[in-house]
């Protein structure tokens, strides 16, 4: 939907009286105090970021929310994965509550899915609950983790043990932003761009199959491409806010590509998040085809758009050595996606076609792991 000039998309993600907005557009670092003002008069705001983020653009959100009267006070933690921790948990909470704070102040997430599900955690727990805006500044975050409310921190027997779900306020996406990310994160979001068509929107991925060089070079494709993902996650969030239906659908890739996550120890100069994701989706369709659920046309198809946009698709392409087959079932069943015991599973009848699988047999998943690790 057109709203003005300068928000080139508005997304309405509907939660009854939570609902709230994601606005896309260029320029909206800028717009962010009159924005807020509008929705939140009279609050306060803890700008939640880190390091490299805060380099970039803290100094310039903090001046767009004292443009509009926003007091503002900010915590930077440490960049990567390995700071979704109880430590950084607690660093965040104390800085602010250090900053006194109430409850009908807000926590602001500038910067990418760490930094959002950390500080939407914090939101969720300081005060017994305070406002929480997400302004992501990586197109993973843009299109996934900052829609929705999921929080939370990773602890050594897996990946969002711990958290909560904690709604925004409002979401502000902007476009201008991305053109600071390195290519690779640019890519590893993207993953998550590909996920809404592979679950069920085939004509997304077709597009994304033709138009994804302009989507990485920016303007028009790009707005439409996190729109549609936007619009997507918000359907689904709207229909099964809390995970007990078809939202699992948006976990594609992800149990795969948490367990690979977790083999590595979280280390992200070996495997980021988006990276996991492709190999799972592409492992995911690979299993489906094993099960006699699709061709491997499908899984083919898959694995050569995700190649050609530079993505991994497969556990070889992770460098070092990983856990055996035995392991990275132990690593699977601890994914929260496991219900008393039962493996559960985004798998696929073809692309766009993605379906939730319950009690799939262990033994199959050690198989098909075996298998790969033997290539």
């Amino acid at each position: 939907m057109i709203s003005t000039d300068t928000v080139d998309e508005t997304v309405r993600v509907e939660l009854g009286s939570r609902s709230y907005d994601i606005l896309i557009g260029r320029g909206l670092m800028a717009r962010a105090g009159t924005e807020l003002a509008a929705r939140l008069p009279g609050v306060r705001a803890a700008i939640v970021t880190d390091e490299h983020v805060a380099r970039h653009h803290a100094q310039a959100l903090s001046d767009a929310l004292a443009s509009a009267g926003i007091a503002s006070t900010t915590i930077a933690i440490t960049p990567g994965e390995k700071s979704k921790s109880f430590a950084s948990l607690e660093s965040v909470v104390d800085g602010v509550l250090e900053a006194r704070l109430e409850r009908g102040d807000v926590v602001i997430a500038l910067g990418g899915g760490v930094v959002g599900d950390l500080a939407g955690f914090a939101a969720g727990i300081v005060r017994r609950g305070m406002k929480f805006v997400q302004m992501p500044t990586s197109l993973l975050a843009q299109v996934d983790s900052s829609v929705g409310g999921k929080t939370g921190i990773n602890t050594a027997r897996g990946k969002n043990l711990v958290g909560v779900f904690q709604q925004p306020s409002l979401v502000l996406a902007d476009t201008d932003v991305l053109d600071t990310l390195p290519e690779r994160e640019f890519r590893a979001g993207y993953a998550e761009v590909a996920k809404y068509g592979l679950i069920d929107r085939p004509d997304f991925f077709s597009w994304l199959e033709a138009n994804w060089q302009e989507v990485f070079a920016g303007g028009a494709a790009r707005i439409q491409a996190i729109a549609e993902s936007c619009r997507a996650k918000a359907e689904v969030v709207a229909r099964d806010e809390f995970e007990t239906g078809d939202r699992a659908l948006l976990n594609l890739g992800h149990t795969f590509g948490h367990a690979l996550e977790a083999a590595t120890g979280y280390d992200s100069a070996r495997l980021v998040h988006g990276e996991g994701v492709a190999i799972g989706m592409a492992l995911a369709h690979r299993f489906s085809s094993r099960m006699n659920l699709c061709s491997m046309d499908d899984a083919h198809r898959v694995e050569a758009h995700l190649a050609k946009v530079g993505l991994p698709v497969a556990i070889a392409d992770i460098a070092g050595d990983l856990p055996d087959a035995e392991r990275l079932l132990d690593y699977i069943a601890q994914d929260k996606k496991v219900s008393r015991g039962a493996l559960t599973f985004i798998l696929t009848r073809g692309v766009g076609r993605s379906f939730v699988a319950n009690d799939v047999p262990a033994s199959e998943v050690l198989a098909f792991l075996r298998e790969i690790l033997d290539r």
